[in-house]
């Protein structure tokens, strides 16, 4: 009976220190996060530019050179978008379009890339600093790594093609 008690107490002792284990799908995660990151992208929480959706998601970010900014524009998944938002590709809307439209190539890549993209990819958008993906990372990095070269050759085909043709000089171009 002894014994049970001891048992019983070692039980307590190490059940807090399981919790602290990281589950598979953690160290997934954080595995893809780092692989990623040193493929030169970034990868934060934060809350996305969903209607009705306040928690934090990942975002997967490629920078555009600082004096090169990108146009702002924001896809969105059709489960998330209204009915009343244009089309773009099979399975996304605009929810807000670039001010100039993107030359055929882009358009074709981008279409392309949005194609590929898993259901839990929600949201595609570019803006002056960055082109990023907003997904639940339901795919590990065997996966996304046949992403990452698309994504890179998006953002230099939209790198320099900002929408407000004044932000390249907000960025440091001396205009010359």
């Amino acid at each position: 009976m002894a014994w049970f008690f001891i048992l019983f107490a070692l039980m307590l002792v190490i059940s807090p220190v399981m919790w602290l284990k990281p589950s598979p799908r953690q160290r997934r995660i954080a595995d893809l996060r780092s692989q990623v990151m040193r493929a030169g992208v970034s990868v934060k929480l934060e809350s996305p530019p969903l209607h009705g959706i306040k928690t934090a998601m990942p975002v997967y970010r490629w920078h555009y050179p600082q004096e090169r900014p990108g146009p702002d524009f924001l896809l969105v998944r059709d489960s998330h978008a209204a009915d009343a938002l244009k089309p773009f590709a099979h399975g996304w809307r605009w929810r807000h379009e670039p001010l100039r439209p993107l030359p055929a190539p882009l358009e074709t890549r981008l279409r392309s890339l949005l194609g590929r993209l898993p259901q839990d990819a929600l949201v595609v958008e570019s803006g002056a600093r960055a082109l990023g993906l907003w997904w639940h990372e339901s795919q590990g990095f065997e996966r996304v790594s046949t992403y990452l070269e698309d994504f890179q050759a998006l953002r230099d085909g939209l790198a320099g093609r900002p929408d407000d043709p004044t932000a390249a000089s907000a960025f440091g171009d001396s205009g010359e």
